[in-house]
């Protein structure tokens, strides 16, 4: 393996690649311990201390530590994340033609369509970020310092700016990986962030180990439970419902083609990862609007401020109630403008192919329909089961730390998206070299 991993760097295209990759990873970590001027660090160090295991220390996940520190990368991509929400809801409700017409229109509609996110990007970036200000200003200190030094309005525009030309920058490194280095962009600094927090979560668990806070024994039901949540992550991550194709045989000229038979795979968890980006950023909404609202708004009212409330602690049973319908209605959505049965069913058609024992055209397109949402439902019933995981851990194990399964999730999904990658330029330059040379070559797929 170890050989492998070495014989990795050795093809100049991918190491370029991959050295790139890590070095806008380094940027951004950078980026996360640079604190916006004005913050007393201990106090707001005060605050996320006494803050365990709510909504806010879930986003500060997300941010890769940037929240408790209130850095220039405070705001993380979810800005970002939450203008792709919108525009992926439009798309799929066809609420503008406007935008149906770019997405019809090829590599130009493509790039329009991604400029109108990132304007709608620094509109939502503002928003959330002077909600993000408002609260570090009204939250009180465990300490007797304020956390904010001087709250003054110039300060308020002052850190506001600042935040959102963080979440520019992010959005901008992330890009710059899509297109240059190894994998998503995105999705490694979201993973960048949760495993940066890995490292310290398994020291603090064996320190409460020796000083005798956590038996031995719950120890080992901890690992357990980890290990078998990891395995049934990375099985769901890359089972299939694998739909058989037969192609009939057509005689073109004096060559006959087709007579083969092939599939059509369904993943179990085709949204991956998306479907729980997006839910925690549609629970973060609520808690950034009641933030800055003032008292006489409908978000002013007693009881919003109380199902506020709800939806941000999540030790409550509504909350997960509401987090696990959420992905649950976003694995359906991600798959119904991802998946589309009348246009594979006619592809099928065109091309000669039909699945055995049905008929080609609607039927098919009725068939392929039905064992998508019979397999998105086990996968998304299995990811909301893996979001709500470390409540009951840390009520039945005692659990003192966050263990997330959604960051577990994540980390796999990741993780599997980016060797798969690495695997695909590994097997373009066999291919080349075969063609090329008529032999192997580079010691990578030498035996």
């Amino acid at each position: 393996m170890l050989k492998n991993f070495a014989d990795m760097f050795k093809v100049p295209e991918l190491r370029k690649k991959i050295l790139f990759t890590m070095f806008i990873i380094i940027v951004y970590r950078v980026g996360t311990v640079i604190p916006i001027p004005g913050i007393n660090a201990e106090a707001l160090k005060s605050f996320f201390a006494v803050q365990k295991n709510g909504l806010l220390d879930f986003l500060d996940m997300f941010s890769g530590g940037a929240l408790n520190k209130m850095s220039i990368f405070s705001m993380g991509i979810m800005p970002y994340i939450n203008s792709s929400i919108i525009m992926s809801l439009m798309h799929g409700a066809h609420m503008i033609p406007y935008l149906d017409r770019l997405r019809m229109d090829g590599e130009h509609g493509r790039k329009k369509l991604t400029q109108i996110t990132r304007y709608g990007m620094v509109l939502l970036g503002a928003f959330q970020s002077f909600a993000l200000v408002m609260m570090i200003i009204r939250i009180p200190s465990p300490s007797t310092m304020p956390i904010v030094v001087d709250p003054s309005w110039s300060w308020i525009i002052l850190a506001s700016s600042t935040l959102v030309a963080g979440s520019v920058l992010i959005m901008w490194l992330g890009e710059q990986v899509t297109e240059r280095g190894i994998g998503n962009g995105i999705s490694l600094i979201i993973f960048a962030g949760i495993v940066e927090k890995l490292p310290h979560a398994v020291l603090s668990f064996v320190k409460l180990i020796q000083v005798e806070e956590i038996s031995v024994m719950v120890a080992l039901i901890f690992a357990v439970i980890v290990l078998i949540v990891l395995v049934l992550v990375v099985w769901v991550e890359t089972a299939q419902r694998k739909i058989p194709i037969h192609y009939a045989k057509r005689l073109i000229g004096r060559k006959m083609y087709g007579g083969q038979s092939s599939f059509l795979p369904i993943k179990v968890d085709q949204s991956g990862v998306i479907a729980v980006i997006f839910t925690v950023s549609v629970l973060s909404a609520p808690l950034a609007l009641v933030q800055f609202t003032p008292e006489w708004t409908i978000w002013g009212f007693p009881i919003a401020r109380k199902i506020t409330k709800w939806l941000s602690g999540t030790n409550s049973v509504i909350y997960n109630l509401v987090y696990a319908s959420i992905i649950i209605f976003f694995c359906y959505f991600y798959n119904s403008i991802s998946f589309n049965p009348n246009d594979l069913a006619d592809n099928m058609k065109k091309s000669g192919g039909f699945i055995p024992g049905i008929r080609p055209g609607k039927p098919t397109s009725i068939y392929i329909q039905k064992v998508l949402e019979r397999v998105t439902l086990g996968g998304a019933l299995f990811i909301a089961c893996l979001a709500v995981l470390p409540d009951y851990l840390r009520s039945t194990v005692g659990v003192p730390f966050f263990f997330g399964g959604t960051s577990l999730l994540i980390v796999v999904g990741v993780s599997l998206d980016t060797v798969g990658q690495i695997e695909s330029h590994l097997v373009m330059r066999y291919y080349e070299g075969f063609v090329k040379d008529g032999r192997i070559k580079g010691s990578w797929f030498k035996k």
